[in-house]
């Protein structure tokens, strides 16, 4: 019985240490393992999230962009005018800024006094929340008489690194920076045939080593069929 009792004996201290040892750095590397992917899981994410917002910010671009209008109509005595019309793109840096009529106003109320025509604005704004970040926004106002202010302003898309407008002279063919309906010396009275967008969004988190991580990048060219003035006067 004595020496049945003394070939099972337990472990010692130091057996006891190295299987501890082994047992934590197992947990280390699982540990690490599940948090590199939920790291990954949560990098997919963001940009998937990224990647949806710019696409609605550019489709709502789009839509809007292509009913794009400029009216003649005006009362004999200027002073009564009430409504302006105009289109005007200016470059800047990050973002460029356009502002334009459009009929692609939505009535969202049934009884609501509005029609399908609207000013709207695009152009840069910075984070008030986050210092060096811009953000696309958006202005949007009933037509008035001053067609650059006014209005409820709302971000379409945030944390931008470039929003670049250029537009198709249907005279020239030229790609120009900027235009102005409004203006004698530019394209009075005129709107460009097609307006080309680079929308890019910063891809991740931003750090002070590069700035950024991973770009998104959205390139469309935007035809404007309403190229007549209009103008429902008799001649």
């Amino acid at each position: 019985m004595k020496t049945r009792l003394g070939k099972q004996r337990g472990l010692t201290l130091v057996e006891m240490l190295v299987a501890m040892t082994i047992l934590a750095f197992i947990s280390v590397l699982v540990f690490a393992s599940v948090d590199g992917m939920r790291r990954s899981r949560a990098n997919v994410d963001r940009v998937i999230g990224r990647y949806r917002e710019a696409r609605l910010a550019m489709n709502r671009i789009s839509r809007e962009l292509q009913s794009a209008y400029l009216s003649a109509h005006a009362p004999i005595d200027e002073s009564l005018r009430v409504v302006q019309t105009i289109f005007k793109g200016e470059p800047g840096s990050p973002a460029s800024r356009i502002d334009f009529n459009s009929f692609s106003n939505r009535r969202l109320l049934a009884n609501s006094r509005e029609s399908d025509q609207v000013e709207i604005s695009y152009f840069g704004s910075e984070d008030p929340n986050q210092n060096g970040v811009i953000d696309l926004a958006r202005r949007v106002a009933p037509p008035d008489e001053d067609p650059e202010t006014g209005g409820k302003v709302e971000v379409l898309a945030t944390d931008i690194d470039l929003f670049e407008l250029t537009y198709l002279d249907p005279l020239t063919g030229r790609w120009l920076e900027e235009w102005d309906s409004s203006s004698i010396m530019s394209k009075k009275g005129t709107i460009p045939l097609q307006v080309k967008v680079v929308l890019v969004l910063n891809g991740g988190e931003r750090s002070r080593e590069d700035g950024g991580r991973g770009k998104i990048r959205l390139v469309q060219k935007i035809s404007l069929p309403i190229q007549d003035t209009l103008n429902f006067a008799l001649k």
